[in-house]
């Protein structure tokens, strides 16, 4: 009997004892199978998680910010031990102390499916294998995926520490609204850092990585509640909060940015611009589009915010005031349902809805609009963000006679007299509060409208090149193409001075006399007659009043004698164009070639600093997550800098190294011609500052693009104005009277902050008194409003009396300047041997601006 016992107990003994035997065999194959070929996790103690690109001021502040995952890094010991806590009373409140899997979690989470049969299934993940799973495994539910997972679990406990464990975690999770990690949550939510949430807001961050749209602050607002207290329970519990903090905590509303009881941090960033989306698309290009957005970049801008205000502002008022002046009134081709009409809440939120610029504040803010209805000689609208009552909404007749509504096929309607002649029930519009300019005092609704014409603006440092405002269009929010760099347009006869250089550099001088006469030329395309803009001939004219008044012919001659594989040198020595870019037509030297406004503003930065080359940047320094320098444009060497304090009335010294890319005297006399051109040239009427200024106007053929770039001591600034789609702006365009009010303005502003003085004039420079009608020399005591002090070359003998032709026919008696201004036309022979008229003098009126003819 007793043998039979022990028998007995010794099968059971020797069962159990095989089974244990050949289940933990089982167990360990199954584990050595699926632990074969793992990724390695050795890989996460370097790991460095994407976060956020950033786009400083000079000041320091946030303008812009890039990221394909919103993340904010914080190490661990900058994480508030409140903040972990609560994560860990959330999702594993076992986790300083298990090994990476917690048995006693998966056997309670196995009990309570086996008990629901099957309804309720809940994960027993620990915070380590969440780690593993977001890391190195797929997100699949699935048993396979489930061994890798506590396979990878305990390997990396032996690897990394529980605090770096924790660190990849909560910088790692997703936690709704495109946050990632808990600091970026935590400026999404409440608009805070880590270190000052409250108890509630850290726990309701802990809630979130279950399922974030389930416990959504405004929709989900009971459950999020709830579930935030069970988080708060479980942080007393762990000891991570006191009772009376817990008693607190849970009776706190959910207050948060979603719900409207913070202001957003987005509020706090300026809209996005021109300016940073360009500095996107740069880095993109230099350290690759990954690296930019997940990268951690800090970079710091050369953008003066208050300037490039000024630009926005001058660019929209020069596009704006010609929009008008055409007055034509375009429908934005938005339009709500009328069955939103009659409910507030309805319209309201449809329109918010409607994709249209909100980033215009041109006068003032600029805001869209629905119309509600239109009735005798008065319109009402819904205005987006506006519920004062005592505001109004309200379009009267006097506001809309300026326009004439364009039809769907492209005709016009008659001039408005009552707001119904342009407006439709159901359009969305653009309004802005008329205001007094006295005290700012609301007169009225005025109805806006975004110009189909566009532009491009930019300024920047001539010494340094840092680009300091940067405008590509009327509105960002309308057309992200940027207008100033990406678009290439025609440059018109703001290339001009680029010849001149040449010719400059190649013997001539200010007082060359160059013979404006007809041309004609045989092409492959067929016979070319360029025309100066007056469509009038000039005789012999000094090179100086050539650039100053814009002559086609006189450029043509200079380019033919100087030769364009000269002047092609020159426009990509300056960056005009790239290498070998400039194809050597003599077309091109009116500026027929396309190019950038970006290019052409950097080149003229060259004829203000006297010659050196410069690099325009919109980006002052890059640093690396981790602070590391990685780019910095600024490449001078400062000698002094290295010492704590110098000596009173000391400047460090800085040394530059730049390449001379004109001659320091060329640059002077082009500048001082340059000069002229705002003095008494094509830009007299338009541009007038209280310091300096040089410039050029540009007016391509048929006034499809016009131009104005200019510059001061030590600021350059460009504009361009015309149609996407190249078309005429129209009888009388010209890059003067568009592009030189833009230029102004801005610049007016610049000088009050930058100041401005004299150009530096060489240390070689010997000064003549020359008449500028004529060329002729004068006495060194000559005075009167004809005569300038040109600079020539020190040594250099000029001569005088001797005129170029470019090498074209003409007619063998034809006279100096002076003799045609007061004798009738005269007949001249061209290259083809036929007949022309030089017209005896110019209508100073009919001087423009010059460009392809």
């Amino acid at each position: 009997m007793l043998r039979s016992i022990f028998s007995f107990f010794g099968a059971i003994f020797s069962s159990v004892t095989l089974a244990l035997f050949f289940g933990a065999l089982t167990i360990g194959a199954v584990f050595w199978m699926y632990g074969r070929d793992l990724p390695s996790h050795e890989s996460l103690a370097q790991y460095t998680p994407p976060t956020i690109s950033r786009i400083y001021s000079g000041e320091g502040r946030v303008i812009d910010e890039f990221a394909r995952e919103r993340r904010l890094f914080s190490p661990a010991d900058e994480i508030p031990e409140l903040v972990k806590g609560a994560f860990i009373s959330a999702e594993d409140k076992n986790f300083y102390t298990h090994a990476g899997y917690d048995a006693r979690g998966m056997a309670a989470a196995a009990v309570d499916a086996v008990k629901s049969r099957g309804s309720d299934v809940r994960g027993a993940s620990t915070i380590t294998q969440q780690v593993m799973k977001n890391f190195l495994l797929s997100g699949d539910r699935s048993a396979e995926r489930k061994i890798k997972e506590l396979i990878l679990a305990t390997r990396i406990e032996d690897t990394l520490s529980k605090d770096k464990i924790l660190e990849l975690y909560l910088n790692e999770i997703f936690l709704g609204q495109n946050s990632y990690g808990v600091a970026a949550a935590a400026q999404t939510y409440f608009n805070k850092g880590l270190s000052e949430l409250t108890v509630s807001e850290a726990a309701y961050l802990a809630v979130l990585p279950k399922a974030p749209s389930r416990y959504h602050p405004v929709r989900q607002v009971e459950r999020a509640v709830t579930r935030r207290n069970f988080v708060l329970r479980e942080m007393m519990e762990n000891g991570y909060i006191t009772r009376d903090q817990y008693e607190l905590a849970k009776e706190e509303p959910l207050r948060t940015v979603q719900s409207g009881d913070y202001e957003g941090f987005k509020a706090q960033l300026p809209d996005r611009d021109y300016f940073t989306d360009e500095i996107r698309r740069q880095l993109s290009r230099d350290f690759g589009e990954d690296e930019f957005f997940s990268g951690g970049m800090s970079v710091r801008a050369t953008v003066d915010p208050e300037m490039q205000v000024e630009a926005a502002d001058a660019l929209q008022r020069g596009l704006e005031a010609y929009d008008r002046n055409i007055g034509i009134w375009r429908p934005t081709g938005k339009t709500l349902s009328e069955d939103v009409l009659g409910d507030e809440a309805a319209w309201r939120e449809a329109l918010s809805n409607v994709d249209i610029s909100r980033d215009i504040s041109l006068e003032n803010k600029w805001y869209p609009a629905v119309v509600l209805s239109v009735s005798g000689d008065s319109a009402r609208l819904g205005i987006e963000g506006v519920t004062d009552p005592e505001a109004g909404g309200v379009i009267a007749a006097n506001d809309v006679t300026w326009a004439r509504r364009q039809n769907a096929d492209g005709s016009t309607s008659r001039q408005a007299r009552v707001p119904s002649d342009l407006l439709k029930v159901g359009e969305v519009v653009h309004v802005r509060r008329m205001t007094a300019d006295a005290d700012g005092r609301f007169i009225r609704w005025t109805l806006r409208q975004v110009p189909e014409v566009q532009g491009g603006f930019m300024a920047m440092d001539v010494n340094t090149g840092r680009v300091l405002a940067m405008q590509g269009g009327f509105s960002y929010q309308h057309s992200v193409f940027n207008r100033a760099t990406q678009a290439k347009r025609q440059p018109g006869s703001s290339f001009k001075p680029f010849v001149y250089a040449a010719a400059l550099d190649s013997g001539y001088t200010p007082a060359t006399i160059v013979v404006d006469a007809p041309i004609e030329i045989d092409t492959p395309q067929g016979l070319w007659r360029p025309q100066n803009a007056s469509k009038q001939f000039y005789g012999p004219t000094p090179v100086r009043t050539g650039i100053e008044q814009s002559r086609n012919l006189m450029t043509i001659r200079l380019a033919q004698e100087t030769g364009m594989d000269v002047v092609g040198d020159y426009a990509e020595r300056f960056g005009i164009y790239g290498p070998d870019e400039m194809r050597r037509f003599l077309a091109n030297s009116l500026g027929s070639q396309e190019t950038t406004l970006f290019n052409v503003v950097a080149a003229y930065a060259m004829f203000a600093n006297g010659g050196e080359r410069v690099e325009p940047t919109l980006v002052d320094r890059v640093q690396d997550r981790f602070g590391r320098t990685v780019y910095k444009h600024d490449q001078r060497i400062c000698e002094d800098c290295q010492f704590a304090s110098l000596e009173a009335g000391f400047a460090p010294r800085i040394t530059s190294n730049r390449e001379r890319v004109l001659d320091p005297i060329t640059a002077y006399q082009l500048t001082s011609m340059l000069s002229g051109v705002v003095e008494r040239g094509t830009a007299r009427s338009t541009v007038n500052l209280s310091v300096p200024v040089a410039g050029k106007t540009g007016t391509t053929n048929d006034a499809k693009d016009v131009w104005f770039v200019g510059f001061t001591s030590n600021i350059v600034a460009g504009c361009y104005i015309g149609h996407d789609t190249p078309r005429g702006l129209g009888r009388g365009a010209s890059g003067g009277g568009m592009c030189g009010p833009v230029f102004n303005q801005f610049m007016t502003k610049a000088v009050e902050k930058y100041g401005g003085g004299s150009f530096d004039v060489p240390s070689s420079c010997q000064f003549l008194k020359i008449d500028r009608i004529t060329g002729a020399r004068l006495p060194q005591d000559a005075s009167g409003e004809g005569i300038v002090s040109e600079c020539f070359r020190e040594g250099e003998e000029p001569l005088f009396g001797v005129t170029f032709d470019g090498g074209f026919a003409m007619g063998s008696d034809l006279p100096l300047f002076d003799d045609v201004a007061e004798a009738t036309s005269r007949e001249v022979t061209t290259s083809s041997g036929k007949k022309a008229r030089v017209a005896p003098k110019a209508s100073f009126g009919s001087l423009s601006s010059g460009g392809l003819y």
